[in-house]
């Protein structure tokens, strides 16, 4: 992101929701962008996943300037490029969590009897499979997003931006998502960015970026061994209590 600004008009009024944003975020990256609400940072996700036009400035992901797309080619991009974890979970209710998890791919023309394997496949690997036949009313909100996040990553896409991932999630269930979200990143080398108030999420991340008031204030860097640490730990101490009860 080079010099991004959002402008929104509202009425006569004028909010710069972004104001000057410059942020690099590296293939295989955990970024995590943290601030409190009203800063700035559900605009700033959605900018960067093309799903708002800027104000001005240029957003480049893989050498293309998605700034500069119209929104055909935008949901061409976003289809091959990118997947989408969200708060809410968005599962469509009247659809099992294999239909669920299979729809992106019944939208790029792929085969019933493959997408189903391929759903089922990633289903087995977010710790699932044996829910898969279960409509979103009939699992917790840990295993809606435990879907979410395998309906993602269906599409294998290069990046994966989410938006308070684990917002709806108690906290015992939160540590499980993230060491899940973070040991498949890293597997499979993608790119990972997403957006909390929760600071505590940012010891999971490779890059955090703080900001305030539509500003970036802070970005700080953690070596890669230190988050896999962190990761390890917290995969640990999760097993324990899954063990002991």
């Amino acid at each position: 992101m080079r010099n991004v600004r959002k402008v929104y008009r509202i009425g006569q009024e004028s909010l710069n929701a972004l104001d000057g944003v410059d942020l690099t975020i590296e293939e295989g990256e955990f970024c995590c962008i943290v601030g409190r609400s009203g800063s700035g940072k559900s605009t700033l996700l959605n900018l960067m996943a093309g799903l708002e036009p800027v104000t001005s400035g240029q957003i480049i992901i893989a050498g293309k300037h998605i700034e500069k797309m119209t929104e055909s080619e935008l949901i061409v991009f976003r289809q091959k490029n990118i997947g989408f974890v969200f708060q809410s979970f968005n599962l469509l209710p009247s659809m099992t969590a294999l239909e669920n998890t299979a729809l992106p791919l019944e939208f790029r023309g792929v085969s019933r009897r493959v997408r189903e394997k391929k759903a089922q496949k990633m289903l087995e690997a977010v710790g699932v499979g044996s829910h898969m036949k279960h409509k979103p009313t009939q699992m917790s909100g840990g295993q809606q997003q435990r879907v979410g996040l395998a309906r993602a990553l269906v599409l294998d896409p290069k990046i994966i931006f989410a938006d308070e991932p684990t917002g709806n999630l108690d906290t015992k269930t939160t540590a499980e998502m993230m060491s899940l979200i973070t040991g498949i990143m890293r597997e499979r080398s993608q790119t990972f960015v997403m957006v909390t108030h929760d600071p505590t999420m940012a010891d999971y991340a490779d890059k955090v970026v703080r900001i305030l008031d539509g500003k970036i204030v802070e970005i700080e860097v953690h070596p890669r061994s230190e988050g896999s640490a962190t990761v390890q730990q917290d995969a640990e101490q999760t097993e324990s209590k899954n063990t002991w009860g």
